[in-house]
């Protein structure tokens, strides 16, 4: 069905898109610049709860009480760092051979047996968990599902301001449309905050009383596994390239 879309209903889309974008921007004092965030802290902790019961009913946990309690010991200097005592911590770490860890914004913790092996301390851990806080505390989460949602908007009214004259063009117009915000807006950013989060996280650090340093030694191990494993280029990847991610995370450890 062709979409008739007239001249002034396309300014008042246009102008509802630009004012819904203005209305969700807010300065975020930890990362010292203007966030798009359309969704809260509460209702990111809540979107949270359902895909941390998923991973623990499909992921086993690490029956190992010592590698818990050394977890344990690590996030929670972490935690005070933070200052987001408020949330409802839990730490939990799964029997997989996954070198991850995460943080999500209801204050899960998760770390695989992977990684507990690949460190080489436990000022390597706290890099980890420093830097996955970080996201936390930078509203990396609000702000990507924030992106998510302005893509999809912006797609779906790219078909509606487009398909008065080309209708049957339309779906071309947002698969186009698409990809290039793909390509052109999400990695991009998700990679910016990687690097946030690095430099966040040492900061972190430093408040936990880790030494620093660390976060180098850990990151250049990552990158040699990573090398003979092979890795994605930059531009087809969430995370920065490993050159440029170890010289900005030289530059926050010397600051």
């Amino acid at each position: 069905m062709r979409i008739l879309t007239s001249d002034p209903l396309r300014r008042v889309l246009l102008g509802a898109l630009a004012a819904l974008t203005l209305a969700g921007c807010s300065d975020n004092a930890m990362t010292g610049r203007r966030q798009l965030a359309f969704v809260s802290d509460e209702q990111l902790a809540q979107m949270a709860d359902q895909p941390w019961a998923e991973l623990r009913a499909q992921t086993p946990v690490l029956r190992d009480p010592a590698a818990r309690a050394r977890v344990v010991r690590v996030m929670e200097p972490i935690i005070q760092a933070t200052g987001r005592t408020d949330l409802a911590w839990d730490v939990v770490v799964f029997d997989s051979p996954e070198v991850n860890a995460f943080v999500l914004p209801n204050g899960k913790v998760g770390v695989f047996r992977g990684l507990l092996e690949l460190v080489g301390s436990d000022d390597e851990l706290a890099a980890v968990l420093g830097h996955e806080a970080a996201h936390i505390l930078a509203r990396h989460p609000a702000e990507r599902v924030s992106h998510q949602l302005a893509t999809q908007a912006g797609v779906t009214l790219a078909q509606l301001v487009f398909g008065g004259e080309n209708g049957e063009n339309a779906e071309m117009v947002a698969g186009v449309l698409g990809l290039g915000a793909t390509y052109g807006v999400l990695l991009p950013y998700s990679r910016s905050h990687e690097l946030e989060a690095d430099r966040l996280g040492v900061e972190l650090m430093r408040k936990a009383g880790f030494e620093p340093q660390a976060a180098v030694r850990f990151w250049e191990r990552m990158i040699a596994r990573q090398a003979r494993q092979g890795a994605p280029p930059e531009a087809l990847s969430t995370h920065p390239g490993d050159e440029r991610r170890l010289s900005e995370l030289r530059k926050a450890v010397a600051a």
